[in-house]
Parts: structure tokens; sequence; C-alpha cells
């Protein structure tokens, strides 16, 4: 349930905070006073649509603030959703509070956090839709959509849509497939012979990973064979095969030192250092030799390699890849000329797209059953609201009309009919003229879709936006009632302008509007007693007098008493059933 709400500098509003019990919460005041500021408030932090027009007048930023305590049957489904969000309370426990919030600056840019983490617009509104059902005073419009009423009822039926989506998914793509695929056979078949072409020329190539720097590395070291030769054969004489080699020279050096090293001893560093170069030397020597014994001509190869360099750079001028790219290249086409034959088999997607379709109509088969289940219900206890809401002898109807085409959403259409009166045949919401007629089915339909308790799934805050529109009388005191009734299990809101309807609230909050300092400012408070007795005076009169009062002071009694014992009646049929 919504707990609190803190509004600051939001259209008319300066500042205000509303904190909110359990049970039906009226909302009232003067015509023009604000009274759904609170709703769009709320909305707008449950991730409606804001723009710079929510910021007050003068004001930097709007900012707003819902505190909410679900009840443990959601507080268990919103879990995991928090959990993955990054958005779990501090206490880390399942039933913790959630506060969203949502600032909307003077430039229009929004920002959003739930549980004092960053969030998205649309996380805002993905959790929203489990806390807050608001059913405007045009709410009758929605239930003339076929998308609005199907919902209603598959919701009513407990209806998997994720599986049906995912199941018509599956069948929408293996259809797609199929027909692409008949509809390019002539380009897939053309396309298929120009690769099994290239495929051809490249594999005669044979090209292997890394060949191509294989290649070049051995050309190179052949090409150069025989100047390896020369130039090793050149530095062996230099360094000792020539009479006046450095080995020999050196060695020359070291003798004469030798015979005068023991004379001065100053030459005896020079002597190392000799012997030393002489000993590289002949080191150098050995290498040289064995360079020359293992480098081989192979003009053979070399042949062999020219000309599979020029097969390969060939085709790569041809196809226009770089040389080293051919065996990706080679790879590439083989995988699409597999693609290709997928596509081409005709046979293998027709099976596939059969199967995905029995697939569809097997979950499509089980939605329409539970909808055939669901709808007599959903009918019968509309119906029952009906009588209750002026409209006696009247009627209302699921049709369930079966699709001559496989849909998205299922096997047949949903339609709501309705007919006002005994001896009427039923016809589309839609085409029902009386706008108070439209009002009370929309109540009736609200009323009943809402008792379906906390287990259900549904939203566990219910807000009803002035959609008492157009009623009065006897059934302005049955909405009173019925939104009573509502409280006992769930929280209930309602803007009304019925005091019928305000007299039966267990919280009531009034809407003034007042000017300060040249600007208006809009104000929320809750009365009680004499304050609440006046209020009620007012929406009965306009002006509170004796009598008006007199008059509120005996509703508020009745709607006490009723309360009470629809209360007792409650508790005795809990214990009867636990017993």
């Amino acid at each position: 349930m919504l707990r609190r709400l803190t509004l600051r500098d939001f259209v008319i509003v300066t500042a205000l905070e509303v904190d909110l019990r359990a049970g039906f919460t009226a909302l009232t005041g003067e015509t023009g006073a604000g009274k759904s500021i609170l709703i769009d408030a709320l909305q707008l932090a449950l991730g409606s649509r804001g723009d710079a027009g929510v910021v007050r007048e003068g004001a930097a930023r709007a900012d707003i603030s819902a505190e909410f305590d679900p009840h443990p049957a959601l507080a268990e489904r919103l879990a995991p959703w928090l959990h993955d969000g990054g958005f779990e309370a501090d206490t880390g426990t399942v039933g913790s509070p959630l506060l969203l919030r949502r600032v909307v600056d003077a430039q229009g840019k929004s920002r959003a956090w739930i549980n004092g983490s960053p969030a998205t617009v649309t996380q805002l509104r993905e959790l929203g839709e489990h806390l807050v059902d608001i059913h405007g005073q045009h709410a009758w419009q929605s239930l003339t959509r076929a998308d609005s009423v199907r919902a209603l009822v598959d919701a009513q039926a407990g209806v998997d849509n994720a599986a049906l989506q995912q199941a018509w998914a599956t069948r929408r793509d293996a259809q797609r497939r199929l027909d692409d695929a008949r509809s390019r056979q002539t380009d897939i078949e053309r396309e298929r012979e120009r690769l099994q072409w290239q495929i051809a020329e490249l594999d005669k190539l044979h090209p292997q990973a890394d060949e191509w720097l294989e290649l070049n590395t051995e050309h190179q070291r052949l090409g150069a064979g025989q100047a390896i030769l020369d130039a090793a054969q050149l530095a062996l004489s230099a360094v000792s095969d020539d009479d006046a080699s450095a080995d020999t020279l050196t060695g020359r050096a070291i003798d004469a030192l030798e015979r005068v090293a023991a004379v001065d001893p100053h030459l005896a560093s020079v002597l190392e250092v000799l012997r030393s170069a002489q000993a590289q030397l002949q080191d150098a020597a050995h290498s040289l030799n064995s360079a020359l014994r293992h480098t081989e001509l192979d003009p053979d190869r070399l042949n062999e390699l020219d000309a599979r360099i020029g097969n390969w750079m060939s085709l790569a001028r041809r196809y226009r890849r770089p040389p080293e790219d051919l065996p990706a290249v080679l790879q590439g086409w083989r995988d699409d000329l597999a693609a290709l034959d997928a596509a081409a088999d005709l046979d293998a997607l027709e099976r596939e797209a059969s199967a995905t379709h029995v697939a569809w109509q097997k979950v499509a088969g089980a939605v329409s059953k539970q909808r055939a289940q669901a709808a007599p219900a959903l009918a019968q206890a509309v119906t029952a609201a009906m009588q209750e809401l002026g409209m006696s002898g009247g009627r209302f109807e699921v049709a369930l009309t079966p699709q001559a085409e496989p849909q998205a959403f299922g096997l047949e259409s949903v339609e709501f009919l309705v007919a006002g009166h005994a001896g009427n045949t039923p016809r589309p919401l839609g085409k029902v003229a009386s706008g108070g007629e439209l009002s009370r089915l929309a109540l009736a339909i609200a009323v009943t879709t809402s008792q379906r308790g906390d287990d259900s799934g549904q939203a566990g805050t219910l807000i009803f936006d002035e959609i008492d529109s157009g009623v009065g009388g006897a059934v302005a005191d049955t909405v009173g009632r019925l939104m009573q009734r509502l409280g006992r299990d769930q929280q209930v809101m309602a803007v009304t302008h019925l005091a019928q309807v305000a007299a039966c609230a267990h919280q009531h909050l009034v809407v003034s509007k007042t000017l300060q300092q040249g600007q208006t400012n809009s104000d929320i408070r809750e009365v009680t007693g004499d304050e609440r007795v006046r209020e009620i005076a007012r929406m009965l009169g306009g002006t509170a007098t004796d009598t008006s009062r007199a008059h509120a002071q005996s509703m508020l009694d009745d709607a006490s008493n009723t309360a009470h014992l629809t209360a007792n009646a409650a508790t005795k049929r809990r214990r009867k059933e636990a017993a």
C-alpha cells in the first residue's frame, strides 16, 4: 500500500507531505482546487511522462517521492526484480518499504531513484505496474479497445501471456524463413552456384592458415642461397683459409710477444687480448664451415615456390582480398553456402514451420480454455454489480469469437457486450449511448476485477479518479459502499465529488487552493470530526447549513454502521471458512 506521498514544487504545490492509511481514502474539494494533483504526482513517481510543465513556476525542479509498504505476497513477487536491478532496501529483507523518487527540472530533464539507487523511468514504470492500478473517469474508453479488454480477461483467467507470445514469435520466425525461401528460390540457387564455383577455384589452391607467411619466408631464404654461399666463403677465406688471414696474422703477433713478454710485463695483457681474439676467430671459422656444408641450392623448390606464390597472388587480386586472408575467405564462403543449402531445403523449413505452428496451437488452446472458464464468472460478477449500480435487469457478457487466421493474442478475439435493461440484446460496450451507463459499467468492471485478493498478482493500491462521474442518488450510495467494501482487503483511493461516496471513506482528504504572495498554492489536509461533517455538508449543498450538517452527520453514521456490520459479517465468514 501507499504510505506517504511527498511533493515539492509540483505544478501549484510548494511543499506537501500526505500520509495515507489502509482502507478507503476519499479525496474531495472545491471545483478547480486541484483534486487530481495527488494522482498526477503519483503517476509521475510511477514513471509517467514528465516535462518542464510539472515544475512550479519560478522553481528549479519538481521533486516527488512515494513510499510503499507492499503486502507480503507482492513483496515476494517483487524481490527477484529488485535484487536483479540492485534496488534492494537497506535491510535487504522481503517486505521492506519501497521508496520511489522522481525529479524533473525546469528544462524538462528527468531523474529517478528506487530505494535510493539511480533508476530509469522504464524501471519506475515496471515497478509501478505492480504497486498501483489507476482507473480514470474515462476508464470505459479502454474497455472498447480489444487489447485492453483481452488483457483484463487474461488477468482474470491467470493467462501466461509471455509463453503465448514466445510461442507466437517462434512460429512467426519459422514461417518467415519458409516464406523468404520460397520467394527467393531463384536468387538462392544463383548465389549457391556462384559460391560453389568460387569455392572450387580456391579449393584448387587449398590455402592453409599461416601458409602465406611460411611461403614467403622459405622463398626469401632459397632465393638468397647463392649470395649466402659466396659471402660465407669470402668470410672464411679472410678469417682462416688465406695465407694472410686474420687467424694467421694474429698467431704471428702472439708468437712475437711471447718472446719478450717475460722481459716486459706490460705486454702480458696485450698478449691475453690477442689470444682471446684468435680463439673467437677460430670459432667464427668453424661456424662458417658449418654454414657452407648445410646451405644447399634447390632451384626446383624455388621454382615451385614461385609458382604457388604466383597463383596465390592471382586469386587475391581477383577477389580483391589480401593474400593472407584467403583461408578465412574460403571458410566464410563455405559457411555461406551451408546457410543457403539450409534455406533451399524447403522440406526442412516446412517441417519446422509446421512444428512451431502445432506448438503455438497447443499453448493458444490452453489459453482459450482459461479464457472460456474465466469469461462466464466475470460476466456473472459484473452483471451482479450492475444490479447494485442502478442497472436493474442489465446483463453483461464476455464474447469470445474464434479467429479465421492465427493471431499473436491467440485463437479468439475478446469483446465486452452489455444490455442496459432487461429484455435488451447485449451489444458491444462501445455502442452503449448513455454516458452515465458507461461510467457505471466501468465502475462495475473495475470493482469486480479488483476483488481478486492479494495473491492474485494485482496491484496493492487501487485509485479511482472521478470514475463516479455521472451517477447520483441511490447509485451514489452503492458506489460508496462498494469502495468501502473494497477497502477491507485493499488500499483504495477515490477522487470524488459525491458526498455519498466520501461519507463511506475510512480516511477523508480535502484539497484546497489559496493565493499566497501572488501565487496559487494547493494544499491537502485530512479532515475528521466536525471538519469532515462540514465538508460532507458542503458537498451536499454548496453551503453548510444546519440541515445539511445534520444530513451529513446522518450519512457518516450510516456509513460507519454499515462498515461495522460488514466487517462483522466478513469476520464470521472467515471464521466459518477456517473451521
